[in-house]
């Protein structure tokens, strides 16, 4: 039954009596029933056509009701009345009650039954298998990937790919790189594509050149703290320490070492809001300043430091996307050992100068030298526990390997013999021989991944072993790049640390690396 607004007092009226109207639609003998004479029902009822059959159904009855028309024989036995709105109709808004057809117990039950198995084939291995798939896998060479697949077919060009079940009759593939570059791998089901993921075969070009680092940090650092008057650090006396970064000064942005004293000077003794991050944390404090007596200089009592510069080693160099890692531990404030935060950096060209030997208890070194003015290599992104990352301007060769080389996963790394490239005076790089006497097995990216011994006499007898400004020397074993020198023994000269590939790439890439 549908009421039609365009005559509202009457369907009004109907509104309050529509429970007493529905059972008169089905009781068909209800005399006393309210009617509306000024509205169409079946006209309504076809302009609405949500409801034209419900509302055919009730014109007919109420019409046999009244004795207007013999009555038609629809079978209410599958419908019941139901109070309901109805949307909007363009030329009659409207409500009423309607008459609802129930499923039948075939319907019903075909349903329950598309409903259970799409639930599932969501939780279905094949299903699982699909969602857990990334966007783009890399390869290394001669090194298959192994992937759950259900009962999914997978193909690709350039790619070999080979089909298997393990013990619980799960279904894997295995694909192979064929070539060097990316290909596309082709999950799909009857002949139905599902997914496609990018497979990339990665080859990076090995460093060992000697690089000069130029840092400027996101504010400056505090090294040190130091009394204005006998007893008397503002700093200390607020809360500060060395190692933390100062970020603002009474509202204004703190970018170098003469922001400080030009803002103390300026505000005399009043007090100052210091913003400083500590531990990766901003938190604010209140400074109040103090004039030193013998010189008349408005004083923090804080020594400030807004930039570093040093000797390091390229680990790599990706010509694809012209990204780079280097040094293999992050850069740090040689006063408080804080890591640096970069506002800005970049990596020149450096030369050997000298090498410091290295000796039981005593670190050596390599003495580089480079101009703040000479051509710049690219710049640095990120300083982080695993080194610092950036983008080259200028492209990296290797002559003792143009082609670059493979990458060799730390599932593949082992104990054994392999090489370390460094360059420790004028030859430019060179190879040397060292051995691996243990592997660790990480999950999450660490500095200290395997240990090393230097076994070639050639670098023993230049170097006494490792020494400051070799970190980074990539590391090669099985012809793959595997990782890069970190860190020496300072009890052994002859022995250090190394950090696997997989980890100096996670931090290029932006991805799970310790910041």
């Amino acid at each position: 039954m549908v009421f039609c607004f365009d005559c509202t007092p009457h369907c009004a009226q109907l509104q309050e009596s529509a429970f007493h109207l529905a059972r008169f639609c089905v009781q068909w003998g209800e005399k006393d029933a309210p009617s509306c004479t000024n509205c169409d029902l079946r006209r309504c009822a076809a302009d609405c056509r949500p409801c034209r059959s419900a509302g055919d159904r009730a014109y007919d009855a109420l019409n046999r009701a009244k004795g207007r028309a013999p009555p038609r024989s629809p079978s209410f036995e599958n419908y019941s009345i139901i109070n309901f709105v109805l949307p909007a109709h363009p030329a009659c808004e409207w409500e009423g009650i309607g008459m609802k057809k129930h499923p039948s117990p075939l319907r019903r039950a075909v349903g329950l039954v598309l409903t259970l198995l799409l639930t599932l084939g969501y939780f279905s291995p094949t299903q699982q298998a699909l969602r857990a798939l990334p966007a783009s896998l890399r390869l290394t060479q001669d090194e298959p990937i192994s992937l759950l697949t259900g009962m999914l077919r997978a193909s690709g060009e350039g790619l070999e790919v080979s089909a298997s079940q393990d013990e619980t009759l799960s279904q894997y593939v295995s694909v192979t790189g064929q070539k060097s570059g990316t290909s596309e791998l082709l999950l799909s089901i009857l002949g139905i594509p599902l997914r496609r993921v990018e497979v990339e075969e990665k080859r990076l070009i090995p460093g060992g050149q000697a690089l000069g680092v130029a840092m400027r940090t996101d504010g400056v650092l505090i090294v040190g703290l130091s009394d204005v008057k006998k007893g008397v650090c503002p700093a200390r006396d607020c809360g500060l320490q060395p190692g933390d970064v100062l970020l603002r000064i009474g509202g204004h942005a703190i970018e170098r070492v003469a922001d400080v004293s030009e803002i103390a000077q300026q505000n005399g003794t009043s007090p100052l809001l210091i913003e400083y991050m500590r531990d990766g944390t901003t938190a604010h404090v209140t400074l109040t300043p103090v004039q030193d007596e013998a010189s008349g200089v408005v004083r923090l009592g804080a020594w400030v430091r807004d930039s570093t510069a040093g000797i390091g080693t390229l680990s790599f160099y990706d010509p694809d996307s012209g990204q780079y890692a280097a040094l293999g531990h992050a850069i740090t404030d040689g006063d408080t050992g804080s890591i640096l935060t970069v506002r800005e950096g970049r990596v020149l060209k450096a030369s050997i100068v000298a090498v410091q030997k290295g000796q039981r208890g005593v670190p050596g070194e390599l003495k580089g030298s480079f101009l703040q003015t000479a051509a710049v290599l690219g710049d640095i992104a990120q300083n982080t526990t695993l080194g610092i990352s950036g983008t080259l301007t200028t492209a990296v060769t290797n002559p003792l390997y143009p082609d670059g080389l493979p990458i060799g996963t730390r599932s593949s790394v082992h104990t054994g013999a392999a090489t370390i490239l460094s360059s420790i005076g004028t030859g430019g790089v060179q190879e040397y021989t060292v051995e691996i006497t243990h592997v660790s097995q990480q999950n999450a990216p660490a500095a200290k991944s395997m240990v090393l011994r230097v076994t070639d006499t050639r670098l023993l007898d230049a170097t006494g072993g490792i020494v400051q400004g070799m970190s980074g020397s990539p590391i090669i074993q099985d012809g793959k790049l595997i990782g890069a020198v970190t860190h020496v023994f300072v009890s052994d000269p002859t022995q250090g640390y190394g950090l696997y590939v997989d980890w100096m790439l996670s931090q290029m890439q932006g991805t799970s690396a310790d910041q």
